[in-house]
């Protein structure tokens, strides 16, 4: 069964999905929709799309299409997504599902009333290495009972206030567009904090520019975290228990090695190369949902994306980090 898809967006993100969706059978890229139809017809040009609408609007209302991955920035997930919902189409969400968790409590339940498919597109839980890692951590239980998750992210991304990382409309800061990550991590093998302790630098803007937390967990971990738009924070993760740790090298979700060191000093590396980009993982995994008729996905459900972004909008309140369409 084939499965069409279309996507909402032209940027960076929406380029790296149409690379993978390639190397996917039974994926046919079938529609790109931008806001202006010269960027809409570029990207089909690039991609060999045969459907290129100048609007979201007219995209949504392509009847020829299964699933739409919105690619566009945090701000516009709730408006972008809630087209395509509405239209009867299932969808595929950048991460963060929404700007909050008021926002992603709306979409979730335009979802269920129409009776569609809705996923974060959270790409990192579906890569090949996190098999591995889950694995080793709840099937074999390498690492005994794991009481520490560190996970560090950050790129060098000079200070601008009209770039979309620094400007609150578009929610910026590094929270959402790389500190997600490691609190989706934590959320994956621990669930929900019971405490939290944080801290964050602000930009002139007014968003954080660099963060970093503890999560405390009643049963003893805890996952240590921080991402930065304005130091390379080296993009590493490592996980320990009485058994030993696990650790993820600089490009781990790229499918650099991990290695794995057991607490009597002997270690095992090993690694999960892919081709592509990373993202075709978790589009194979919304084929599957679709084809099997489910709304709602067991891996990235929509109950832990909501309770992601609880989380995250706490951490914003006490930083006092708010975007204008939260006033």
């Amino acid at each position: 069964m084939t499965i069409r898809w279309g996507i909402l967006g032209t940027g960076t993100i929406a380029r790296l999905v149409a690379d993978d969706l390639g190397l996917l059978p039974n994926a046919e890229l079938a529609a790109v929709g931008s806001r202006a139809q010269a960027r809409a017809d570029t990207f089909g040009d690039t991609f060999d799309v045969p459907h290129r609408h100048g609007s979201y609007e007219a995209l949504v209302a392509d009847p020829d299409l299964d699933v739409i991955h919105v690619a566009t920035p945090h701000s516009a997930h709730l408006k972008h997504a809630t087209m395509a919902l509405e239209a009867g189409h299932a969808v595929l969400c950048e991460k963060p599902l929404a700007l909050n968790a008021t926002q992603a409590e709306q979409l979730i339940d335009t979802a269920r009333r129409h009776d569609q498919f809705l996923m974060e597109a959270m790409w990192t839980r579906f890569l090949p290495v996190m098999d591995d890692v889950h694995r080793l951590v709840h099937e074999e239980r390498a690492l005994g009972d794991v009481r520490l998750l560190r996970a560090d992210i950050g790129v060098t991304q000079p200070f601008d206030p009209d770039h979309r990382l620094f400007d609150p409309a578009l929610g910026g800061g590094a929270l959402l567009d790389l500190g997600v990550y490691p609190v989706a991590f934590a959320f994956d093998l621990f669930g929900a904090p019971d405490a939290v302790t944080s801290s964050a630098v602000l930009a002139e803007s007014g968003v954080d520019e660099q963060c970093a937390a503890v999560f405390r967990y009643d049963d003893g971990p805890q996952a240590i975290w921080q991402a930065s738009l304005r130091a390379d924070a080296g993009r590493t993760c490592m996980l320990a228990g009485p058994e030993g740790r696990l650790q993820g090298t600089r490009a781990w979700w790229k499918g650099a090695p991990f290695e794995l060191t057991r607490s009597d000093g002997s270690t095992t590396s090993w690694a999960r190369p892919y081709e592509g980009n990373g993202y075709q993982f978790e589009a194979a995994h919304v084929m599957t949902c679709l084809r099997e008729g489910r709304t709602e996905s067991p891996v990235m459900p929509l109950g832990e994306s909501h309770a992601l972004l609880q989380t995250m909008d706490a951490l914003r309140a006490e930083w006092g980090v708010a975007y204008p369409q939260e006033a």
